[in-house]
């Protein structure tokens, strides 16, 4: 079991064992609370209105639900039946009325609830929804009623009066217990036991309260507006840990000394000029401009931090092969890190055909000045890796493409100068800085994601990049149509392989992309979205009923079965392969020799082939909308017009069904990812750290907070400009370790 991350010492970090007993305790682990802390950072999800009863017609059996209503009669019986007694109690939301039930041996023992649940009484009351003789009923219920316990009336009238809060629970612990487990471990702390990672000078000019004052006030604000005080100043504090983090680690790369590549300007024998001269195509504005931005960088002496992100097919690999050349033509080598092997073979393929004889050193027909490019993957036959190893160490290879393999300690280069890293949310910060600090000097940096990034959360997950946007698409693409198909429908399944044996005949490719391999469940790293909860339940409850997720073999035996694809060449692909099989599959199916590739998601990035026409993803409602979107990016990339098909189960309404229609809806990725990130928790945009521990965001929200992750980005980069170890703020170094941790954090995962 991995140790638990260092926390910071004195009150906070506190077992809540030791303040407040094993049992209690017990239950709060269960929600992840186990420190003082822990629970002091544990937020109210929100605050009910002592005036405002639950609607109770919205009350389904078998939920788990904690309901605010007014006490209607409340009487104890005698059971003849069964013997005991009964008490059988009545709430009402003013309209409906909902049944309340305990049992005992005796009815002295019910006497205490008989007499707390008197009419009229307001109260919380938190169970699960049973029926019993067609009316709904919580059996023994846990409650609270508002005002319960007070010494005085008018300290009952001033406890009914204030916003009650209502915490993330469980049915072992109900939120008013929570409630009351917070309290007693907030009320004795002090200004010195709490921390404040804020500065006074930023909270002055903000108008935040202090960390201590803030905390009481969203555990036990006295209205809403200082519960939205408290709020507002918790969620800056996230925002300013976090671009304080982004902050520091910006400032830690740029004292590490790198080295200009100025390339060879003006010269008339250079890679780069006689690769610009040779071009098939024209670059678009959108390539120049940000060619000039990366070039400038690579011109400094302290090391380019750039991300580089584009749609599908806006020309990222001619951006970062200019660049690579820019460092070559400088003496020094550049190092592409993809994060499979068919992206790495992909790559080296696409920059061996776009540098011609460029690529070809020491090779009969290779230019004087060329270079070369290698591939280096951790399942090359030994004597190609130990080629690729030489070439690499000598600098023969001026451009070396890899997979993680290149961050194995023995793989070394003569003069690094580039680490261009493709597909970043495939690597952590640790992963991506393993190449990058090698060495007395440090590289520059140029990271490549085809998964568009809304403003909001470049400036919050890349917040240590200067980013730049190709939006343009090089003319020639055809685009892509993309519709929606119900699974249960035969006729529209029917004409789905339909059109894909029409694509097939008129010498088109076409993909289905399946989420598993075979029965034994294996994903091949895709990222299944948890199935909907208002998704129809099974019969026993447990969990939605729903067939098993199709699978690369079993689908692709089926194809062959089906008499609209009959003497169709069916080829598989998908991660169990090895790398000669993969090339193999690869190859026959972009010679046309295996028209269709039944396929997992190892072909959702980087794989080109111009006739593919046809992306077919079955249970499309269970991928994420980033993962279809790059999907429906492998087809539409020659002259011939695009068809995605989306063949789904999802339920009308649900979550899933919202992301099959907004990406037939629309194909612009800065839209799908906005849309993307409102679907799912925060916690998946920042992801969880290496460790396991989860995100520290709890109230920020990066599309909401977009103005205030603006302005504590601006002190954040104040503060650390003035003090860049962050010494004179011990608070908010402490915050950053234990919150972020951001030697292990895997800043971008996908949902």
């Amino acid at each position: 079991m991995d140790p638990e991350p260092d926390r910071p010492p004195g009150r906070l970090a506190e077992d809540l064992r030791r303040v407040l007993g094993e049992r209690t305790a017990a239950a709060l682990a269960k929600l992840g609370l186990r420190t003082v802390e822990d629970l002091v950072r544990h937020y109210p999800r929100r605050y009910a209105e002592p005036g405002r009863l639950t609607d109770l017609a919205s009350l389904l059996p078998g939920e788990h639900v904690t309901v605010m209503a007014q006490v209607r009669q409340a009487t104890v019986r005698d059971m003849r039946s069964r013997g005991g007694a009964m008490l059988a109690a009545v709430v009402t939301d003013g309209t409906r009325e909902l049944s309340l039930t305990f049992f005992a041996k005796r009815r002295g023992a019910l006497r205490p609830h008989e007499d707390r649940l008197r009419p009229g009484r307001v109260g919380l009351f938190t169970g699960t929804v049973g029926e019993y003789r067609g009316s709904l009923q919580l059996t023994h219920p846990d409650y609270q009623l508002i005002g319960d316990g007070a010494d005085e009336e008018a300290a009952a009238l001033a406890a009914a009066s204030r916003p009650i809060p209502v915490y993330p629970a469980s049915a072992a612990v109900p939120t008013w217990r929570i409630q009351r487990a917070v309290r007693t471990v907030l009320d004795p702390l002090t200004e010195d036991d709490v921390p404040d990672p804020i500065p006074p000078d930023v909270r002055s000019r903000h108008g935040l309260p202090g960390l201590l004052a803030a905390l009481r006030l969203v555990h036990d604000p006295a209205s809403e507006k200082e519960a939205y005080r408290a709020q507002h100043r918790l969620r800056f504090e996230e925002a300013f840990v976090l671009q304080s983090a982004l902050a520091r680690r910006r400032a830690e790369a740029a004292a590490v000394p790198g080295t200009a590549r100025l390339g060879s300007p003006g010269a008339r024998r250079s890679l780069l000029a006689d690769f610009d001269r040779r071009l098939p195509f024209a670059l678009t504005d959108g390539q120049r401009e940000v060619g000039e931005q990366i070039a400038t960088d690579l011109a400094a002496t302290s090391p380019m931090q750039r991300l580089l992100q584009g749609e599908v097919g806006s020309g990222k690999t001619v951006v970062a092969l200019r660049a690579m050349l820019q460092v070559v033509d400088s003496g020094g080598q550049a190092a592409l890190l993809a994060p499979t092997e068919v992206l790495a073979t992909q790559h080296l393929r696409t920059l061996r055909a776009l540098l011609g004889t460029l690529a070809e050193e020491g090779m009969l027909g290779g230019e004087e000045h060329a270079t070369r490019v290698v591939l280096l993957t951790g399942s090359q036959p030994a004597a190609a890796r130990k080629e690729a190893l030489l070439d690499a160490a000598s600098g023969r290879a001026g451009i070396v493409v890899g997979t993680h393999a290149l961050l194995g300690e023995h793989v070394q280069f003569a003069d690094l100068g580039l680490v261009v890293v493709d597909e970043q949310h495939r690597f952590g910060v640790e992963q991506r800085d393993a190449l990058r600090t090698r060495g007395d000097r440090s590289p520059h940096l140029l990271v490549m994601t085809a998964t568009p990034i809304p403003r909001t959360v470049a400036m919050t997950v890349f917040g240590d990049l200067e980013v730049s946007t190709l939006t343009e698409v090089p003319s020639g693409r055809a685009g892509v149509v993309t519709h929606v198909v119900p699974a249960d429908n035969p006729v529209w399944t029917a004409r789905t392989w339909q059109r894909v044996r029409e694509e097939v005949d008129a010498g088109r490719r076409a993909y289905v992309v399946c989420a598993r391999i075979d029965d034994s469940g294996d994903q091949d790293g895709s990222e299944m979205v948890p199935v909907d909860e208002d998704e129809p339940a099974s019969t026993d409850g447990s969990a939605p009923a729903r067939p098993p997720l199709r699978a690369v073999l079993e689908v692709a035996a089926e194809l062959e079965g089906l008499p609209a694809l009959a003497g169709v060449a069916i080829g598989v692909l998908h991660g169990r392969l090895g790398a000669r099989e993969k090339d193999e599959v690869m190859a026959r199916f972009a010679s046309g020799a295996t028209p269709v590739l039944v396929a997992t998601t190892v072909i959702e990035v980087g794989v080109d082939v111009p006739e593919a026409s046809v992306m077919v993803v079955l249970d499309a409602e269970r991928f994420g909308l980033s993962q279809l979107h790059q999907l429906r990016g492998r087809v539409g990339r020659g002259s011939h017009p695009g068809l995605c098909l989306l063949v789904s189960r999802a339920a009308e309404g649900t979550p899933s069904a919202t992301r099959v229609q907004t990406l037939a809806a629309t194909s612009d990725g800065f839209a799908l990812a906005t849309v993307d990130l409102e679907l799912r928790r925060e916690g998946d945009v920042l992801g969880a750290s290496q460790s396991g521990r989860s995100s520290s965001l709890r109230l920020l929200r990066v599309v909401r907070d977009a103005e205030l992750l603006a302005t504590a980005r601006e002190d954040a980069r104040a503060l650390v400009a003035a003090d860049p170890g962050l010494g004179s703020w011990p608070a908010l170094h402490a915050a950053i370790e234990a919150w972020l941790d951001p030697r292990r954090e895997e800043f971008l995962e996908r949902a």
